[in-house]
């Protein structure tokens, strides 16, 4: 939603902390009972060994949309009025909020727009008019598809379904908090991502109406850490940086959710890109769950900051699975290489037959799996006699990969150079 969109919602109801209550919370919950999946909750004992916390998951990404933004779509569609239904609404979004807002309008038989701007990936258009929006793209960014939003949105009477700036919204979100303490009696602390702060204000104002003691801690990537600005009072310039957590890199949080959060939320934190990627990796490995960059945050914020949680039980907000498939695969490759699970070297040999086969032979005799092989014999410096080799080695681990050198070398070949550092 651009500013001026913003101003009208801010204008139309109160500001601060009085902008939702916890008795809007638990009338959304009622409310959208039947629209939305009261997602588990489970132990993961294994990421608990990881991070050195008693780590519960709450699974959002099993939401139909794969978002927890399900539910604020749904409690805000919930409270229209006859004319506000019968005209539509109209939605700003690229990602989760469009499928979520498209989802329930199609279900609850209300006129949805999205808008979109040019450059939104194939796949979220797709999907996002195979849930019966009619998707507008404008704009090659999102500053100018929401002029392209704010003039449809007076043209045709639409509504704004705001991602996160809005009480009706910020209420639906906060129905996470409150299955999480019927769910769990025990709890020390929540972990929730953090992008314009509708999820975190709405499940703080439940928490700590009921369970004050409980620590909500807000996570955001170190791209776009605008939550985290507004509360130390620092302007933020924009980010035009690439984030693998795209749900929460908004670059302005909201008027309405900032006040909630400085009031209840006990502290916002930023983790680095890295640290995501690993979460993501790890989810899929040891929950064997699709987390998407922004809901694998709760975790990376465990990884970064092992002392603070040690011993304690944290749950952990899991809010999406909506990751493009390629950048999956991108991540888990990253993470193989990282771990060492996926070696590169390159070795030198003399360029005359039978070299290959007993190169090859010590690599296998040390247990190491080829995934591909090249010869580099014209742009190298080296020798018109000699050439490299390039070598993709699948390996347990990192001490493996150095155990597969060891071999090579001792079979009289020189590794001049592996991603090992």
């Amino acid at each position: 939603m651009s500013d001026g969109a913003s101003d009208r919602v801010s204008k139309a109801v109160s500001t601060g902390v009085n902008a939702v209550t916890a008795a809007d919370v638990a009338a959304a919950a009622e409310r959208i009972a039947d629209d939305i999946e009261r997602t588990p909750v489970a132990d993961s004992h294994t990421l608990s060994a990881v991070a050195g916390a008693d780590i519960v998951v709450k699974f959002e990404n099993l939401q139909f949309t794969a978002s927890f933004k399900d539910r604020g779509a749904a409690n805000k569609l919930r409270q229209l009025t006859d004319d506000e239904r019968s005209c539509g609404v109209i939605a700003l979004s690229a990602g989760n909020h469009a499928q979520g807002v498209a989802y329930h309008a199609g279900r609850l038989g209300i006129p949805a727009t999205i808008v979109m701007p040019t450059s939104a990936p194939f796949a979220k258009v797709a999907n996002t008019e195979a849930l019966g929006a009619d998707v507008v793209q404008a704009g090659a960014t999102f500053a100018e598809a929401a002029e392209t939003a704010d003039r449809l949105a007076v043209e045709r009477g639409l509504t704004w379904v705001h991602p996160y700036d809005d009480p009706a919204v910020i209420a639906g979100q906060g129905t996470v908090g409150i299955e999480l303490l019927d769910d769990l009696d025990d709890l020390d602390a929540i972990l929730v991502p953090v992008g314009g702060g509708g999820l975190i204000a709405g499940i703080a104002t439940w928490v700590k109406a009921h369970r004050p003691h409980v620590e909500i801690v807000g996570v955001q990537t170190e791209t776009y850490p605008g939550m985290v600005a507004a509360l130390d009072g620092r302007d933020l310039a924009p980010s035009k940086a690439d984030t693998i957590a795209d749900g929460i890199a908004v670059k302005q949080p909201g008027s309405l959710t900032v006040p909630i959060v400085r009031d209840l939320v006990d502290d916002v934190i930023a983790v680095a890109e890295t640290t995501i990627e690993r979460s993501i990796s790890l989810f899929l490995e040891i929950e064997k769950t699709v987390a998407e960059g922004a809901g694998a945050a709760g975790l990376a914020a465990l990884l970064e900051h092992p002392d603070r949680w040690r011993g304690k039980r944290v749950a952990l907000v899991l809010t999406g699975g909506n990751i493009d498939t390629r950048v999956l695969a991108s991540v888990l490759l990253r993470e193989m290489a990282h771990s060492g699970r996926i070696t590169s070297l390159r070795i030198a040999v003399s360029d005359t037959p039978g070299q290959l086969a007993p190169l090859v032979a010590a690599i296998a005799s040390a247990g190491a799996n080829v995934v591909e092989i090249e010869h580099r014999r014209l742009f190298d410096p080296i020798s018109a006699r000699a050439t490299n080799i390039d070598v993709m080695l699948e390996t347990r681990d990192r001490r493996h990969a150095e155990r597969v050198v060891e071999a090579i070398e001792a079979k009289g070949y020189r590794v001049v150079h592996s991603d090992m550092g």
